[in-house]
């Protein structure tokens, strides 16, 4: 994409225009100044007609023939060259067009992942360097046909939003570039799982930082992406240089939907193998539907586990004070208890609404 105040020039003229011009001036002939500058006439001819390119041995040589610096002649070539570039560039930007209007680009507008831009063109041109590719194609190839594997395994052809969904997930890997953490130890982050799982249960106002922090010492980067209107996304893990990154969006604004999500993200981590990505609340391809029970059972363990579940069943119908000293004897929030049978349609919807938390992480 060209810099602001980049000065480009309307049109550029070949070299071969000035050497036209300077031997008309010498009166002098293609075929002489062939003989003189040491190169095949047809040589000459071709770069007379713009057809082929003035290269550092020949500015040395027509330096000695025309008295015009070498210098010169390669400064006008490279001049031309960059513009032809340039010229092509523009016919990519122009087809890029139609499929640049496949994202939501205002939405990503409001959220700064984009500059607004006064033309189409200006905004095709910006996703292409948002996602780091020269054209549409290389993006078809890299989210849709897999073909480099080694980054990005899964294929979100037959998703029901694979443009916005590639978007979200692409300022998911810009932001976790963004992160230094420690090499990943599996060990560090088993054996952090407690501490994060207080942090769940007291649930502080700084409880995402903590959560980050923590999750950096062992090697995980945990990062908040706004989810964007057509890819209602919970959370992504996959593995980006060598480092698991549990993406989330904050989707839902409450506290148990947060934390379920976060122990589920972490399973993956843990019981699954680098190779594998995982978008939640989205049904594609590639999706594992073991491996997402086996998250599912990784969170709930972690949460409320089904031994804590069926000893507080016994409770059932029980007070808030009940409530509260058995999360806070199995060292969870309410609310995971709460959350967990209202889902199961075992107490109304309508008790204790109070012990949820709302989050908005826009504000972290």
């Amino acid at each position: 994409m060209v810099k602001q105040n980049q000065f480009v020039p309307q049109v550029v003229f070949h070299p071969g225009e000035t050497l036209d011009e300077k031997l008309k001036e010498m009166g002098m002939g293609p075929k002489e100044f062939a003989f003189r500058a040491g190169k095949p006439e047809k040589t000459i001819t071709a770069i007379l007609k713009a057809e082929s390119s003035i290269t550092a041995d020949m500015a040395v040589q027509f330096e000695s023939v025309t008295k015009i610096p070498a210098h010169f002649w390669l400064n006008a070539q490279r001049v031309y060259d960059e513009f032809i570039a340039r010229e092509k560039r523009m016919k990519v930007i122009e087809s890029a067009v139609e499929w640049a209007n496949e994202f939501p680009v205002s939405q990503m507008n409001r959220l700064g992942w984009l500059e607004k831009s006064p033309t189409k063109q200006g905004m095709a041109a910006q996703l292409l360097s948002f996602f780091g590719v020269a054209t549409p194609s290389a993006w078809e190839n890299y989210y849709y046909n897999q073909q480099l594997k080694v980054a990005f395994r899964i294929s979100l052809k037959h998703t029901r939003e694979p443009f916005a969904i590639s978007a979200w997930l692409r300022k998911g890997e810009l932001s976790a570039q963004q992160i230094s953490a420690t090499p990943y130890s599996e060990k560090g982050f088993r054996e952090s799982l407690p501490a994060i799982k207080s942090f769940m249960a007291a649930h502080p106002d700084d409880f995402f930082e903590k959560l980050q922090n923590i999750c950096l010492t062992t090697g995980v980067k945990v990062i908040y992406t706004p989810f964007l209107s057509k890819a209602p996304i919970n959370g992504a893990t996959r593995w980006i240089n060598d480092s698991p990154v549990i993406q989330v969006t904050g989707r839902g604004k409450r506290n148990d939907k947060f934390w379920f999500s976060f122990f589920h993200e972490s399973g993956h981590i843990l019981l699954h193998g680098k190779k594998d990505i995982f978008l939640e609340q989205i049904d594609y391809q590639d999706k594992d539907e073991e491996k997402e029970r086996n998250a599912d059972e990784f969170a709930v363990k972690w949460t409320f586990s089904k031994e804590e579940e069926a000893a507080f069943n016994e409770k059932i119908p029980f007070t808030e004070q009940e409530l509260i000293e058995y999360a806070q004897k199995i060292n969870t929030h309410p609310a995971m208890i709460i959350g967990r049978l209202q889902f199961q349609k075992k107490i109304p919807y309508s008790f204790g609404q109070r012990f949820f938390v709302p989050i908005d992480l826009s504000e972290t």
